[in-house]
């Protein structure tokens, strides 16, 4: 698929990677306004196509205590706004069948769990709203697997699907990223990295995923250097306390400063 087939998606004549950024979940309004606001300065500032991401709510979590959501319309409605303030798409997670039709009413691409891509329903679902299909890799699964989640998305009769690599299990409580696997998955689809998930540590004794943001520019440069698609970035205002995965998101403060250099990093890589 192109670029252009996301509406609302600038610069796409760009030789720009292009970004999937917000927080993790949707925790309010004022929230989202405002990390959407401070991104769009900064990719608008860089040519930097930009697709604002939000999960309405959080289906896999480890403990019962953990925060879902603010509640499933609340929190699409916030997406909705957000795309209409900024003039930006967006991305949310869709966890159940019943999910696809109501997200598509209110965003551009719906996005599959790595936990989910092999549920041949839910892919179909997705695929036939007619919305962009973007299928995290999961982190069980090799890359050549991937082309299988792609078919079946075409096989429902839609063309607009993406890869999102978001690291593979090593051992029970850290990642990895193959970048081996990266042209690999481009033959199938636009391929994005995720950076921050990537960089998450699961199955803590605590219940509560820790993860090396400190290592976010390290993932970042490599992705750019093998040359991603795209990238996909979770970042807050105050990572040590939002509600979801704090323990791996990039501080709304960092992402100019990173998106600036990897910026200088494509047009290097462009070059040759």
């Amino acid at each position: 698929m192109k670029l252009s087939d996301v509406p609302q998606l600038k610069y796409t004549d760009s030789d720009n990677f292009f970004l999937l950024s917000g927080p993790c979940a949707i925790e309010g309004e004022d929230m989202a306004l405002r990390i959407a606001e401070k991104i769009v300065s900064i990719t608008d500032a860089l040519h930097i196509p930009f697709v604002f991401k939000g999960s309405f709510k959080k289906a896999n979590r480890s403990r019962i205590d953990s925060f879902t959501g603010i509640g499933d319309e609340k929190a699409l409605k916030i997406l909705k706004k957000v795309s209409d303030t900024f003039h930006i798409p967006t991305v949310t997670d869709i966890h159940e069948i019943s999910d696809a039709a109501m997200a598509a009413e209110y965003v551009d691409v719906l996005q599959i769990p790595a936990f989910l891509v092999r549920q041949t329903d839910l892919l179909v679902a997705a695929a036939e709203t007619g919305k962009v299909v973007n299928l995290k890799k999961g982190q069980f699964m090799s890359p050549e697997a991937m082309k299988h989640a792609v078919q079946k998305v075409k096989d429902s009769g839609n063309d607009k699907a993406w890869i999102t690599d978001r690291g593979t299990m090593f051992g029970y409580q850290d990642m990895i990223v193959d970048f081996r696997g990266i042209p690999t998955m481009r033959e199938y689809a636009p391929t994005v990295l995720d950076v921050t998930h990537s960089l998450q540590q699961p199955n803590q004794s605590s219940g509560v995923t820790g993860g090396r943001p400190d290592m976010i520019e390290t993932i970042a440069r490599a992705g750019i250097v093998n040359n991603v698609d795209g990238l996909f970035i979770e970042t807050h205002f105050d990572p040590a306390n939002a509600k979801s995965d704090g323990a791996n998101m990039l501080h709304l403060d960092h992402l100019e400063g990173l998106l600036k250099h990897l910026v200088a990093i494509r047009k290097t890589i462009t070059a040759f």
